[in-house]
């Protein structure tokens, strides 16, 4: 079992602690956890400034060293909107991070609450949406792009040309980011990961390949929330699992041979 997206006190969302996590990960048979907290840049969100990354390294240093090696632990962040806060996604870059996620939260000003979904549609929505994900993935910079279909998380639903998706789908793989299967929305009473069944396969079938998996936890108790479930859906769909390590995708079966780059 592997987590590569989890969220501790370092996000203004959150009060877990990292050795929290790493108590229950022994406990759930989690072999990989990587700490993926919250950089938020547009000052409408309310984490916006809290992420500090000296004091993240030097609390994750002193976990990791007291930890033994029955649980592994990556660090990495999340990071909201990368393409238009491209200079402070490259300073974050410089420190040691494993992986880094690449999402979006926001429209602008607009985040799909309550009032925003009174405003727009979910088509409305989706069709500002799905172009702000096409910016972020052309601009690059990241690993991986997390919960590519956000909204449906608050909509309840999807909506989608699939000429936007394969085009969105064709830059990753130009880009060598990775696709998130993210567990959070079972948790809310949706029926399916972020993306589901259906964007996964017509990923696969545009090229791509490889995904990780994340329960987006806050709490310690979600930590691996729903992992055989993504783990089924990554075999129906006929993907392959990665972990990221120093910036590199390895494969869950040899941890000590990076993937070839030709996907």
């Amino acid at each position: 079992m592997t987590d590569q997206h989890i969220h501790t006190a370092f996000s203004c969302d959150s009060e877990a602690k990292m050795e929290d996590y790493i108590l229950e990960a022994k406990k759930k048979g989690i072999e990989t956890i990587c700490f993926t907290d919250h950089v938020d840049m547009n000052p409408d969100d309310y984490g916006y400034g809290y992420y500090d990354a000296e004091a993240f390294w030097e609390r994750f240093r002193a976990v990791k060293n007291k930890a033994d090696d029955s649980v592994e632990v990556l660090a990495g962040f999340e990071f909201g909107e990368p393409h238009l806060y491209q200079e402070r996604l490259a300073e974050l870059s410089n420190y040691p991070y494993d992986l880094i996620i690449g999402s979006i939260h926001w429209i602008g000003e607009l985040f799909p609450c309550q009032q925003v979904r009174e405003k727009y549609s979910a088509k409305e929505f989706y069709t500002m949406y799905w172009q702000e994900v096409l910016k972020t993935v052309q601009a690059g910079g990241f690993d991986v792009l997390g919960h590519i279909d956000f909204p449906k998380r608050y909509y309840g639903e999807i909506y989608y040309t699939e000429a936007v998706i394969k085009e969105i789908f064709s830059t990753l793989l130009e880009k060598e980011i990775v696709l998130e299967i993210n567990t959070s929305s079972l948790r809310k009473g949706h029926e399916q990961t972020m993306p589901g069944k259906e964007l996964l396969e017509i990923y696969r079938e545009n090229g791509g390949k490889y995904v990780t998996i994340g329960s987006d936890a806050h709490i310690v108790e979600d930590i691996g929330a729903d992992d055989r479930s993504a783990k089924q859906l990554v075999e129906d769909v006929g993907l392959q699992e990665v972990v990221y390590r120093q910036r590199k995708r390895v494969t869950l079966a040899n941890p000590t041979i990076r993937l070839p780059d030709d996907f």
